[in-house]
């Protein structure tokens, strides 16, 4: 299927596997189509960075899981995380605009909270955009509290979100 009919064959016919290197084109792709509206909110460096090029996002696997959601063959949702010594921190959390409000963002953040307890983690950590209404919204649903507004100067010019989660190691 290249283009999904409905949102709901999406919601049906999405599945949420561990991405690998070979679908880093795709996931380039998806950022940026996901971002795209915000373009003009970002300063140019700062929409750089949340659409990474494909050899980047391939580098990425060495460094953490990076899970799709897909449709057939097209790559629909994406996430990725990065363990770090206080927390999991997600980012790069997109999913298609022909896609959005089916489920998929919160099906790939519960992929990303197990993944956080089965490794130990307790906390849950990522950064948005103050312009990003849908996706603070979905974090707030999911559990997760804003901690602190980020600066300009803290972001390449564009101010952010800083927003965690706890989680519960006893939920395996």
């Amino acid at each position: 299927m290249s283009k999904p009919e409905t949102k709901k064959a999406l919601q049906l016919e999405a599945l949420i596997r561990e991405g690998t290197p070979e679908d880093a084109a795709a996931i380039c792709e998806l950022l940026r189509e996901s971002f795209a509206e915000f373009v003009n909110d970002y300063t140019p460096e700062a929409f750089d960075i949340v659409t990474p090029p494909a050899d980047e996002i391939a580098g990425r696997f060495e460094e953490g899981p990076i899970w799709v959601a897909a449709v057939g063959n097209e790559i629909v949702g994406t996430v990725s995380v990065l363990p770090e010594p206080d927390w999991l921190y997600i980012r790069s959390m997109a999913v298609s605009p022909r896609a959005q409000g089916m489920g998929i963002a919160a099906n790939l953040l519960e992929k990303v909270e197990r993944y956080g307890i089965e490794s130990g983690y307790q906390t849950l950590f990522l950064y948005t955009t103050p312009f990003s209404k849908a996706a603070i919204s979905l974090y707030k649903k999911f559990g997760f509290v804003h901690v602190r507004d980020t600066t300009a100067d803290e972001w390449y010019g564009t101010p952010g979100v800083a927003m965690e989660k706890a989680i519960d190691a006893n939920k395996k």
